[in-house]
């Protein structure tokens, strides 16, 4: 049965005609469905890569922001979040230095949002950026009720597909790693 060869794989590994992440070479048909799922994950890191970006620009704009107390204040929020976080000796942490934590997190966003971006160091990138989202819902958002209104538990289901898959396309990562596997075989043949 062609269609039911097709749909396994035919013994190659493949599921659905479609080649695994990351896999080397054109793996079948090339139609619409092949690319499709060769960039599937493309939109996300963009849009990851652009928001993570764009927020830590943010941060790093606003000095209301990164000051230890005022209006609009890092300190204020962690102060006003602290009984209802998850994790409240987090957010006492982050009282020790509002300012130092402002500048931490405006910095991690930036670099995670140019990693995913370039794809470069895109697992690591992309896992910085779950940890981003994952304590600032423990903190910021973890009061949000239901818990689906807080928007950081969402980003950091966003980033999981990231970490899982890399950018094993149109990235840097994949730029060196084909550029040590020929230095590699240059010196081995």
């Amino acid at each position: 049965m062609r269609h039911a060869d097709r749909t396994v794989g035919a013994g190659s590994g493949r599921v659905g005609g479609v080649g695994g992440i990351g896999a080397g070479g054109r793996t079948g048909g090339g139609g619409w469905r092949d690319t499709a799922g060769r960039y599937a994950l493309l939109p996300l890191r963009l849009f990851l890569g652009v928001t993570f970006v764009y927020a830590g620009i943010d941060k790093l704009t606003d000095s209301a922001f990164l000051a230890d107390s005022g209006d609009g204040s890092v300190g204020a929020l962690m102060r006003q979040v602290r009984d209802s976080s998850a994790v409240p000796w987090l957010v006492d942490q982050a009282l020790k230095d509002p300012s130092g934590f402002g500048y931490a997190i405006a910095f991690g966003e930036l670099a995670v949002g140019l990693g995913t971006l370039a794809g470069l160091l895109a697992r690591l990138a992309a896992f910085g950026g779950a940890l981003i989202s994952l304590s600032l819902w423990l903190t910021i958002s973890w009061q949000a009720d239901p818990y689906y209104y807080g928007n950081d538990l969402a980003y950091l289901m966003a980033w999981l597909p990231l970490v899982l898959a890399g950018a094993p396309y149109l990235s840097l990562d994949v730029v060196l790693s084909k550029r040590r596997r020929r230095q590699g075989a240059q010196l081995f043949t």
